[in-house]
């Protein structure tokens, strides 16, 4: 009766540890506070005992190779305890829209203001900033802390972030403006001039012009993947379409491709009139018969920005 009782302490004892482990790593790391580098956005962590790559990758919800890239790190080799990495902020694992997540804080520097901060931080929507942190304006005082966006990480705490309401301006009551009635003017007869027609100038039909662009929702995600991890492929493939309905109004362009993995920003260019537009990868297209003789299929959308003519195949080139 008593070796039972003194595994169930045991029991309990490992159970409370487990239970309490993940809270106490995530809370030494603090607020989650933005920095910058060359590379783009990114928080640090603090390396916990028995804490791997993956394992850090999940807590941000990030690949394990890219944050080894992001820090210039051998990926083979183990981490130590208490070591600083730069955990980068992307598409994957950081949004500027809505008002729950983690919140990832910036504190302000000199001279800052609302405008400056959103430049600094992918052009975030300026009234988000406001509601996010209860702005009436737009100065803000240095050292403060603001939320630039929120962390998607499995391993954080999601809050949701509701802004006070501004109070009203008072109206001003408008008085009706005072308009004074000219002198009438009177009127002189003069003698009509006799009418000379102009001779009408030759219309000239102008061709209309080719407009060359650069267009796509994942644009900027591009860039930001492009300082993480630089172009490695570009090559000219045949293409094909797939429908959906996205795209048409928010530019969100995708693309089904092998061996790339689903997330990546890919660049596709159309070399018939160098337009160009950026679409994720969704997935593979191996093992489905009609795709045979394709190197990629893009959305409907996609397909449209670009101005391809061909309705079936079509050569674009892609760089990712």
């Amino acid at each position: 009766m008593q070796s039972n009782l003194v595994s169930m302490k045991q029991f309990l004892i490992i159970f409370a540890f487990l239970f309490f482990i993940t809270p106490a790593v995530i809370s030494q790391q603090g607020d989650l506070l933005v920095k910058h580098s060359e590379k783009g956005l990114y928080i640090d962590h603090k390396v916990a005992a028995k804490e791997s790559y993956y394992a850090i990758g999940r807590l941000y919800n990030l690949h394990p190779k890219n944050l080894a890239s992001f820090n210039k790190l051998d990926f083979t080799k183990g981490l130590q305890i208490g070591q600083i990495l730069k955990v980068p902020l992307s598409d994957t694992n950081f949004i500027q829209k809505g008002n729950t997540g983690a919140p990832v804080y910036y504190k302000v520097g000199a001279n800052e203001g609302l405008m400056t901060v959103s430049r600094k931080h992918n052009d975030v929507n300026l009234a988000s900033l406001r509601a996010w942190n209860n702005l009436s304006g737009d100065e803000l005082k240095e050292g403060k802390k603001i939320v630039v966006g929120f962390l998607k990480g499995s391993g954080f705490p999601s809050v949701t972030l509701k802004s006070s309401p501004v109070e009203p301006v008072a109206k001003v009551e408008e008085k009706p403006e005072v308009v004074s009635t000219p002198e009438p003017v009177k009127e002189t007869k003069t003698e009509p001039k006799p009418e000379v027609k102009k001779a009408e100038p030759a219309i000239v039909k102008e061709e209309p012009k080719k407009v060359v662009a650069e267009s796509g929702y994942f644009m900027p995600h591009y860039n930001q993947q492009v300082r993480i991890t630089p172009v490695t492929r570009t090559e000219t493939v045949t293409s094909g379409i797939f429908k959906t309905s996205s795209g048409w109004q928010d530019m969100k362009y995708y693309l089904l491709i092998d061996k790339v993995q689903p997330g990546t920003i890919v660049k596709i260019v159309n070399p018939a009139n160098g337009s160009a537009v950026y679409a994720k990868v969704l997935g593979e297209m191996s093992g489905i018969r009609q795709n045979q003789g394709l190197g990629i299929r893009i959305s409907n959308a996609a397909a449209v920005a670009l101005d391809v003519k061909e309705a079936d195949k079509f050569v674009v080139q892609i760089s990712y």
